[in-house]
């Protein structure tokens, strides 16, 4: 089960005896202890420089520590500290600062103190929360959750007892000298190879080292809390063989918000994430470099040391438990999901909008054409097209205006928004129906069977499940831009809009929307050649010991990329939508689509000549983004679906409106005529 608890305890470093700084010179990492906290901040820059030029045999090009011209900055938020400052005034014990020296160029390759993304941490605070996991109960929803630092982790009891009779039998084995693949013996091509008991810790270390082979940029804090948190829930199982105390250990550094650095590249998906999870072991180790909100990227045991926390010394299999599965793969399929499902909901609400400005029927959704194919995401959304544009529920007068116009049906792309918005919809449940189960599920290998008192070896790391899954979401979650880049045409196009070309006045002088469709059609082509499988292709590896992979790390980075690009093109419909209102002005829509364009116009005001786009676009993509859209359109949904039960089953899996709008307290004013 999971539950929810208030924290008890917050993590803190109080000021000791002898406060110590931890200093940036020139990409290395130098601890300066401080007897005396009233000496400045220079001080601090002068005694990290001599620091730094004593390791230097060339004395890092200084004739001596006076010739140095410096500044001091802290690491995080990068703001410059006045060298008179004394230090008990300006830092805080354990604080980390960067001297840059005066002339030195910086690296286009050099590692920032914040790595991209870490915006979303400026507003970091501690939760007070707990998620307790016991491995079989965890959500998707949870998931990303955890991955935001919206809570603590503890584990249940029943997990703590699993965990400790599984180590039981690991114990065991080393005790009684029993060959077992990767506890006594090496890995891969070398699960022949014995080793002696007394290089069974060293064993586990060099396995993490070796294997931390990665490349690429590091993943954003949420992504890495995520996998590490999802790590923590397998752990949970009582399956890997890992010590309490150890797993008790990693969830303290996960509390910390210690993350370490985990290039996103690297994984074949099989022997699950290798690559990936032995770096979020290595700085569980206290090696290689680890973010904090309190450092940012730092050498990993400056930062547990800055938190109060100690690496963690490998034992028997533990190094084997940390890294072996398809965390990557499927934390990064969690965050996929969870957009999809969002920006899926909201693109009914956008394709609505864009059918009342192009003077489209709602007579293709009517209950009856659904009801005889009845596919529940095809059902949803006809049932959602009706709930915000009946015009009997909600009047409106742009529908009013054409109500006896010769149109008898419209174009495809307004006409089948059920069908081809409805076949995503059910990819979507396809898909977290496997992730669901996949986040779960216990991955290792060999498999610590408590019950049975035995380890097996099996196969439950290969990443085919998630690999295949995530590649058929990027196909399917695709057609909402596919369709969405369509109907931007039709708005853009004074011939099939009867709307100014480009959306905005005096064509010619002004160009409008003209390049944001050529955005939108260029994120559509990206999309074709992203959408092609990874999970079909396969390399041998580990001297063919590994010869099948999934490939299904880049199945989960492609399908968070398609699912970007699909964001950011209904971003741009939603503006073009609402620009093509402020053309049939004075007339107005049904409410709940004139609340999304009052929201749209909260953020971003109407063109009424060119300007730069690029702004509104991610204006509008935020809100998607944050489900905003969502939040103003789904309390009168639910409003139509509780006066209309019948017609509205069945309901597609994602569509979570109502728990939704139990979660949130959006609420429909009484005086609104509904």
């Amino acid at each position: 089960m999971i539950s929810r608890g208030t924290a008890s305890e917050n993590l803190s470093c109080g000021r000791g005896a002898m406060p110590r700084y931890t200093v940036h010179v020139r990409g290395e990492w130098l601890a300066v202890p401080c007897q005396d906290a009233q000496l400045t901040v220079g001080w601090l820059g002068r005694e990290a420089v001599r620091r730094y030029i004593k390791n230097k045999p060339d004395n890092g090009g200084f004739a001596s520590v006076d010739d140095a011209r410096f500044l001091v900055r802290r690491c995080k938020g990068l703001g410059l500290l006045d060298n008179e400052d004394p230090l008990d005034v300006a830092l805080e014990d354990n604080e980390f600062v960067e001297v840059v020296i005066e002339g030195d160029a910086m690296s286009p390759d050099f590692i920032p103190s914040q790595p991209e993304g870490v915006y979303l941490y400026s507003k970091y605070r501690e939760p007070e929360k707990y998620i307790a996991l016991d491995g079989d109960s965890l959500t998707t929803e949870d998931l990303v959750s955890l991955g935001k630092g919206h809570y603590k982790i503890k584990l249940t009891p029943t997990a703590e007892k699993r965990v400790q009779k599984s180590r039981e039998v690991i114990d065991r084995i080393v005790e009684e000298k029993t060959v077992v693949y990767g506890i006594t013996t090496g890995f891969g091509k070398f699960a022949r190879t014995v080793i002696p008991v007394s290089k069974l810790e060293e064993l586990q270390f060099n396995l993490v080292r070796s294997h931390s082979s990665g490349v690429g940029k590091p993943l954003s804090p949420e992504r890495c809390r995520m996998l590490l948190a999802l790590r923590i829930n397998v752990l949970a199982k009582g399956y890997s063989g890992i010590s309490l105390g150890t797993l008790k250990q990693v969830i303290e550094v996960f509390n910390a918000s210690c993350l370490p650095y985990v290039p996103e590249k690297g994984t074949v998906g099989a022997s699950g994430d290798l690559a990936p999870l032995s770096h979020l072991a290595l700085g569980l180790i206290g090696e290689g470099k680890m973010w904090s909100p309190k450092s940012g990227w730092a050498d990993a045991k400056y930062v547990l040391a800055a938190h109060g926390l100690k690496p963690i010394v490998l034992k028997p299999k533990e190094g084997l438990a940390l890294i072996n599965g398809t965390q990557m793969i499927t934390s990064l399929g969690c965050e996929a999901v969870e957009r999809a499902s969002a920006i899926a909901r909201q693109a009914d609400i956008v394709a609505a909008l864009t059918l009342e400005v192009l003077k489209g029927t709602t007579k293709a959704f009517d209950t009856d054409i659904h009801a005889v194919r009845p596919h529940r995401g095809q059902v949803e959304v006809a049932f959602r097209f009706r709930s915000l544009l009946d015009s009997d529920h909600h009047p409106s007068e742009i529908a009013e205006s054409h109500r006896f116009c010769d149109r008898v049906q419209d174009a495809y792309t307004l006409r089948c928004c059920p069908q081809v918005h409805g076949v995503v919809n059910d990819t979507i449940a396809f898909v977290k129906n496997i992730i669901t189960t996949e986040i779960n599920s216990a991955t290792d290998n060999p498999m610590v069977f408590a019950s049975r008192g035995e380890t097996i070896s099996g196969g439950n790391f290969h990443g085919e499940y998630p690999a295949k899954a995530l590649d058929y979401l990027a196909i399917g979650v695709h057609e909402l831009a596919s369709i969405s880049e369509r109907r931007i045409e039709r708005l853009c196009n004074p011939s099939l809009s009867e709307l100014p070309a480009f959306l905005v006045a005096e064509g010619g002088l002004n160009s409008g929307f003209m390049i944001a469709h050529c955005t939108a059609a260029a994120l559509v082509s990206e999309n074709k050649a992203l959408c092609h499988p990874s999970s079909v292709d396969s390399l041998s590896t580990s001297a063919a010991t590994e010869d099948h992979v999934s490939m299904g790390g880049w199945a989960a980075r492609k399908a968070l990329r398609v699912i970007e690009h699909v964001e950011q093109v209904l971003a741009i419909e939603l503006l073009a939508a609402c620009q093509g209102i402020e053309f049939l002005r004075p007339l107005k829509t049904t409410t709940p689509l004139e609340k999304v364009y009052d929201l749209v116009r909260s953020v971003v005001r109407p063109w009424i000549k060119d300007r730069f786009m690029a702004p509104d676009i991610e204006a509008a993509h935020r809100l998607l983004v944050e489900q905003k859209v969502w939040e103003v359109a789904a309390p009168y949904i639910e409003k139509y679906r509780m006066e209309h039960i019948p017609e509205s089953r069945p309901v597609s899996p994602t569509a979570f409106s109502l728990e939704f709008l139990h979660k949130k307290s959006t609420k429909i004013p009484e005086s609104e005529d509904l």
